[in-house]
């Protein structure tokens, strides 16, 4: 039996490029057309991979910089090896690495030398959590991109998956503040991903105030 109800992210535009990018992708799906570049859309297994890396890599040399160094990354699964490696690399240069996983996660997080500014976090709610999130601190100039793709060989190299840029800031701001730090706060349904591999469930304590993003984000929608 399939899920029914699922959380999910998306976004009305009339950004010229944006459009222009997805009918160049739709024409190159439909055998219509050639093209393979595109202008803001970034797409697997074209440029996907390649610009993930690059984003990662620049929160390193911010962080080497003595800059602030922030990456939250909200998916299905972290699987991909490189990946796992290139965040393992942020860690150990200073960068903070949120990762909200509801599935399967391969990368160990809080370990020494490795991974100790590396937190994972699974929530299991209500609702299927189905959005991906990407977000680069990128020294204050702040970039969140939406999207299908998961950090896995097959969604980065064997499939085609989009992920596009929010650029106005209002967005970017509400993104962080009201999704993605809420699904860090959640102390209702999360759990936190231990270096042995367990996950321990989070509970308030009673002085604290509950934390349930899946129906806050149901009573306050994007």
């Amino acid at each position: 039996m399939g899920i029914v109800q699922y959380e999910d992210i998306g976004m009305f535009t009339c950004d010229q490029a944006i459009g222009a990018d997805a009918t160049d992708l739709f024409n190159y799906l439909t055998g219509y057309s050639a093209k393979q570049d595109y202008q803001k859309l970034l797409v697997a297994p074209v440029n996907l991979r390649k610009k993930l890396e690059e984003f990662i890599q620049r929160e390193i040399i911010h962080a080497q910089n003595g800059k602030k160094g922030h990456i939250i990354l909200k998916v299905n699964h972290i699987v991909d090896q490189r990946m796992i490696q290139m965040l393992y690399a942020a860690s150990q240069a200073g960068v903070k690495v949120d990762l909200v996983v509801r599935s399967i996660c391969s990368l160990i997080p809080k370990l020494e030398g490795i991974s100790e500014n590396i937190q994972v976090i699974s929530v299991l709610g209500r609702y299927l959590e189905h959005s991906r999130i990407f977000y680069f601190h990128n020294a204050g100039n702040e970039e969140i991109f939406l999207g299908s793709a998961d950090l896995m060989q097959r969604n980065l190299n064997h499939r085609v998956e989009v992920i596009f840029p929010v650029e106005r800031k209002e967005h970017i701001r509400h993104l962080r503040d009201h999704v993605l730090e809420t699904y860090l706060k959640d102390n209702t349904h999360a759990r936190i991903l231990q270096p042995d591999g367990t996950y321990k469930r989070v509970s308030p304590s009673q002085k604290e105030k509950r934390v349930d993003v899946q129906s806050r984000l149901m009573r306050n929608p994007l």
